[in-house]
């Protein structure tokens, strides 16, 4: 597929995606913050300068856009020029998330990963998303992972509720 704008422009639009306060990290402190949590951003002493820290509780959350970090979901897919170049980029991105990942585990801290496909789209359950980040802070749960569809997995109590 030919990009239907040219390489300059192209350029000026991907340098001007930011890396920190996406709306994704946005709306994950908003309403983890509504909710009574008090947390710190972006702390550059531990690994990756995770985007949420709870330092009482020794927890972090990692917002992750499925693009940058090669999720495989229906958001991502990899840019039909310069295949190569996204192709090693967002291994090393990857590769990248996993140290990041196990270094703050080896450190004590519990890590949560919300990817973008749980935030967005059709299927998006944002309330279902914050409910099981509540109650993976409360617990003592080493990781997290939430991603689209499968939060919205239908909870025991649904499940048992009789048809009408």
């Amino acid at each position: 597929m030919v990009d239907i704008v040219d390489s300059v422009t192209r350029s000026r639009m991907m340098s001007g995606i930011r890396g920190r306060d996406t709306k994704p990290e946005k709306l994950i402190r908003s309403l983890l913050h509504r909710r009574g949590f008090r947390f710190r951003i972006n702390r550059r002493d531990l690994p990756g300068k995770p985007d949420i820290v709870f330092p009482g509780r020794r927890a972090v959350i990692l917002v992750h856009g499925c693009f940058w970090h090669g999720h495989d979901c229906p958001l991502f897919r990899l840019p039909g020029t310069r295949t190569e170049f996204w192709a090693t980029k967002i291994a090393g991105n990857r590769a990248n998330d996993a140290k990041v990942k196990q270094a703050l585990l080896d450190d004590g801290w519990r890590v949560g990963t919300v990817w973008e496909c749980a935030l967005r789209g059709r299927e998006r359950d944002i309330p279902g998303v914050i409910d099981a980040l509540v109650v993976w802070l409360h617990g003592e749960a080493q990781t997290i992972e939430l991603r689209g569809p499968a939060v919205n997995a239908p909870k025991p109590a649904e499940v048992a509720r009789p048809a009408r």
